[in-house]
């Protein structure tokens, strides 16, 4: 493989890799949030113990989803020089933004919460988790108007005496309608991750209990976990509605903007006047080529409905945007052959539906928890347990899925252009890679970085499986005088017996 193939396969597994523990992160400090609050409204112990249960889970999500991220802008830098030089000026401000005013204040703020249970009053430490979650939902944005920025530049000039692009309204990179509408569907979609790993964690461990017939387990089984299986369905349901609204809005968007990703994600190799069908189910040869693809599962009218509202409106195949592009923009490879502007159908096409499909897993787990815990009911269903734990990772596959859909689906552009913009505001992949960079730098670094994020997936799984099975903390009021004189911290005259400090026993 050549330099080119080599960085774009280093930043295929870093990306994905890092991707799993962002939408966790995104989610679950909300939901924690959540549970603290209720802890500090009602002095319910119950939101106390998940409290602490999902945050130790949350604080090993974060340290994994930070050590992996830092190498994403090495990167920039040591594989895809052209591309930083080429739109650092306009690139760089998203990401300053996301590091200065979001990643130091949830740091700071986590940092703050993890250390001061015995330290802060029970306000400002819960302030303290709130500016986590919101600050983890700002970096996703901040992140979000870079990438955005890549698939629909605006704000920006092209100077030809620099060979670069330039950043001339921070206010319309922010606005970008790309921007707006992929940052609800990301959020919702991490929504829907956290929802299923509180849902299904909590199954597992009601059915556990009360498989056990002891009353003290059932009652914990009762007052524990089954409200954090309502929390998590509550927030999987809300937020599967939010990935379908703010999906349907997205893939609108995107038939204005990149019509060939969402010609490949169809397989829809020629134009279709009359209305194009959605398919289900396509085989053949679903290469480059794009030919001999037959659909053999198919909704007549339905990709029209979803990209135009209307089932019989026209819609350009693949053939018919890669005339129009070459026409348009007429770039050649570096190998002086015509550019082929459709990207990888076979993984444009499957990527997308297993997007969708993977959805499955949260439906499954959030029915059985309606019905198995209707009526405050708990129940020993096994299923319902092997359900809980098989969801879990099943929405973390679908954004994974949705993310190399959104990337590869872009191809063969880094900067895909803007069709009713400047022309000049677009960039091949292969012209900017580094030019100085050799393929065994590359693939050494690579290998390294694939052993060395092998070796992270080991310590986090054992973490996260560690911490889980050992269940919601048990709490222990401490009767010391010292600890019945400070009472409250918030208030000084406090020495009411729900007031006293807590200590955690693990």
């Amino acid at each position: 493989m050549d330099v080119l193939d080599l960085a774009r396969w280093q930043f295929a597994i870093t990306t994905v890799y890092h991707f799993i523990f962002v939408p966790l992160t995104i989610g679950l400090a909300p939901l924690v949030a959540i549970m603290q609050t209720a802890w500090v409204r009602t002095g319910n112990e119950r939101w106390l113990k998940l409290t602490k249960f999902f945050g130790k889970l949350l604080l090993i999500n974060f340290a994994i989803g930070v050590v992996t991220g830092i190498v994403q802008e090495f990167q920039f830098g040591m594989n895809w020089s052209e591309y930083s030089r080429f739109v650092g000026d306009v690139f760089g401000a998203p990401l300053a933004m996301e590091a200065l005013a979001a990643f130091f204040i949830e740091s700071t703020f986590l940092g703050l919460w993890i250390f001061g249970w015995d330290r802060l009053s029970k306000r400002v430490h819960l302030a303290c988790i709130w500016a986590v979650a919101i600050a983890v939902n700002l970096s996703a944005f901040f992140i979000l108007a870079a990438n955005s920025w890549m698939q629909h530049p605006v704000g920006t000039i092209y100077n030809p005496e620099t060979g670069r692009a330039e950043m001339n309204d921070i206010g319309a990179v922010l606005t970008n309608n790309t921007l707006w509408a992929a940052f609800p569907h990301t959020v919702t979609a991490a929504f829907l991750t956290a929802g299923t790993f509180v849902a299904g964690i909590a199954a597992w461990w009601m059915v556990r209990l009360v498989r056990t017939k002891k009353a003290e387990n059932i009652e914990l089984a009762r007052n524990v976990y089954r409200p954090a299986i309502t929390l998590g369905v509550i927030t999987m349901i809300i937020a599967g509605l939010g990935v379908a609204v703010s999906g349907d809005f997205q893939a609108k968007l995107m038939f204005q903007q990149q019509p060939m990703k969402m010609a490949a994600a169809e397989a829809l190799c020629e134009s279709s006047p009359d209305g194009a069908p959605f398919s289900i189910l396509a085989i053949g040869d679903l290469s480059d080529s794009c030919e001999g693809v037959n659909h053999i599962l198919e909704i007549p009218g339905m990709t029209s409905f979803l990209a135009k509202g209307s089932f019989t409106a026209p819609l350009p195949g693949v053939d018919e945007v890669q005339q129009s592009m070459t026409e348009r923009y007429g770039d050649v490879t570096a190998d002086g052959e015509p550019v082929n502007y459709s990207p990888n159908l076979g993984l444009t096409y499957w990527s997308f539906r297993l997007m969708i499909g993977f959805a499955v897993g949260s439906i499954a787990l959030s029915l059985m928890a309606l019905w198995f815990t209707r009526k405050g009911k708990v129940t020993d269903n096994k299923w319902f347990a092997r359900v809980g734990i098989w969801a879990i990772p099943m929405p973390f596959i679908a954004s994974s899925f949705g993310w190399i859909f959104t990337e590869t689906g872009r191809q063969p552009w880094v900067v895909a252009p803007n069709p009713s913009g400047i022309d000049s505001i677009r960039l091949l992949t292969e012209r900017g890679v580094s030019t100085v960079v050799g393929p065994g730098v590359v693939m050494t670094s690579m290998i390294v970085f694939t052993l060395v994020y092998g070796a992270l997936a080991v310590v986090w799984f054992k973490l996260i499986h560690r911490y889980t099975v050992e269940g919601v903390p048990e709490i222990v009021h401490d009767d010391s005088p010292e600890a019945r004189a400070k009472g409250d911290p918030d208030d000084p005259d406090s020495t009411d017996e729900s007031e006293r400090p807590l200590s955690f026993a693990y």
